[in-house]
């Protein structure tokens, strides 16, 4: 177990390093003068000289990824060119905003998945088998702005139940917090369910399947102890990595509902600062959101290791 994590743990920093070298240089390929763009159309050519020289955009590259390299590492993440604000607090306030929308959409997700899982497993080849698991394609191939509006039609302009914007207002509590973040939760919970589902349901039947879940039956279990003591914990083993795979997306993949419901998270910041050219914030965006998606395989792993026995003995470690 210990060798297992380590070996994760020590792919993070290498891992990291590529993805950096990668996000450095296609944001430099970035089509377009980033000092024309702040300083605007109407601005001289020896403004935007002057400018270029300050932000050392007349460096060679390697030069000024090295340097970007040792000021990310010390905590110097540079200024936002459009805003003018310090681009690490700036990253890490609007990371944690996006976490407690994913955080909220992922608690949602977890039983409510798990019951639509099981409960089609369970009926195998009936009726509802069948209508759940087109219900969960369905949905699942419904991209989140169209069950966003859906949401945002029903729940917020014709009933009144739900605020339409994400954005609770300043000094809201948590429970007002919630009560706003409630629709575009829900609209990434329809999106992600489907896919959790059939991880479940798959694992499900072939859990039922299997001679010692007869035994069980032999021996006298009813069927709600069977599903409670051996069918669910044989599901979380390969549900955890489903789960790990949509947790990843409820992050790096906001932007289309922080945009839609007015939410100020990292994804409208990685938005903003791509159409902007904001090269630092957008930079820091995306390394945070890098490290961020490795952190959630590696807890991924672990969860995984302690419900597999197999890991947990060490002998897939030793693979």
């Amino acid at each position: 177990m210990a060798r297992f994590l380590t070996r994760r743990l020590l792919a993070i920093p290498v891992t990291l390093l590529a993805v950096s070298l990668l996000v450095f240089t296609a944001t430099e390929l970035i089509p377009g003068d980033v000092a024309r763009a702040v300083l605007g159309p109407e601005a001289s050519q020896a403004s935007v000289d002057a400018l270029r020289h300050q932000l050392r955009l007349d460096q060679p590259l390697p030069s000024r990824y090295l340097r970007w390299l040792g000021g990310f590492v010390t905590g110097d993440w540079g200024h936002s060119y459009t805003l003018g604000v310090a681009v690490r607090p700036l990253t890490m306030g609007r990371l944690g905003e996006s976490l407690m929308l994913a955080l909220l959409a992922f608690v949602l997700l977890v039983p409510f998945a798990l019951a639509l899982g099981l409960a089609a497993g369970l009926r195998e080849g009936r009726p509802l088998d069948r209508v759940l698991s087109v219900t969960g394609l369905s949905l699942g191939a419904t991209p989140e702005f169209v069950t966003g509006v859906v949401l945002l039609v029903v729940f917020s302009v014709q009933l009144h139940w739900l605020p339409s914007s994400a954005q609770a207002p300043s000094g809201a509590g948590l429970l007002t917090r919630v009560e706003h973040l409630l629709l575009p939760a829900i609209s990434l919970v329809l999106l992600c369910a489907g896919y959790v589902a059939r991880h479940v349901r798959a694992s499900t039947v072939e859990t039922l399947s299997s001679p010692f879940i007869r035994a069980m039956r032999v021996r006298g279990l009813s069927e709600a102890q069977l599903v409670r003591r051996h069918v669910l914990r044989n599901c979380l083993v390969p549900a955890t990595s489903a789960f790990a795979i949509q947790l990843q997306y409820l992050l790096a993949g906001l932007v289309t509902v922080e945009l839609l419901f007015g939410y100020q998270g990292i994804g409208d910041l990685l938005l903003s600062s791509a159409t902007s050219k904001d090269v630092p914030t957008l930079q820091a965006t995306t390394i945070v959101l890098g490290a961020v998606g490795m952190l959630v395989y590696v807890v991924a792993d672990v969860v995984y290791a302690l419900l597999d026995p197999r890991i947990r003995v060490g002998k897939v470690a030793h693979q």
